[in-house]
């Protein structure tokens, strides 16, 4: 038990999270809502598809989303992240585009929410796509970072 520590719980619990928001987003894009347009009737298709994105937002804003930014600031304290280091070369920097990018993802998440809300489906469409590649983004920038 000397390599798992508490430290080691609170990096787990975030790339869990993360594993289980992008790879959500990933079943929903890629399986779940291709599959649901292409067999289920159009009257039932469309209630079926809003109350899936209704949903996984629900448990991105309910779990996903607190778990990623508790156990981020939680590590970044441990590593001593300051918003200036976020400047400097290396770490920081790498940070914070992850960072940057999350805030993104974020945004056209919310936009994807309400552009679907007021029936423009090619916008909601154009912002999950955003948001899902920014994930990706998000997940590649992670990968760069060294565990704390």
């Amino acid at each position: 038990m000397d390599t798992v520590g508490l430290w080691s719980l609170v990096r787990f619990a975030h790339v869990a999270g993360a594993a289980l928001w992008v790879g959500g987003q990933l079943a929903l894009s890629l399986v779940i809502l291709p599959l649901a347009r292409r067999l289920l009737a159009p009257e039932v298709k469309d209630d079926f598809t809003a109350a899936a994105g209704r949903r996984f937002g629900m448990l991105t804003g309910a779990v996903f989303l607190p778990v990623q930014l508790a156990t981020g600031c939680a590590m970044a304290w441990h590593r001593g992240v300051t918003w200036a280091s976020l400047a400097e070369p290396g770490y920081g920097r790498t940070l914070a585009a992850k960072l940057a990018l999350f805030v993104v993802v974020m945004l056209a998440a919310a936009g994807h929410g309400i552009a679907h809300a007021k029936g423009r489906a090619d916008l909601a469409r154009a912002l999950a796509v955003v948001s899902l590649v920014g994930s990706l983004g998000v997940v590649l920038l992670a990968t760069a970072l060294p565990a704390t």
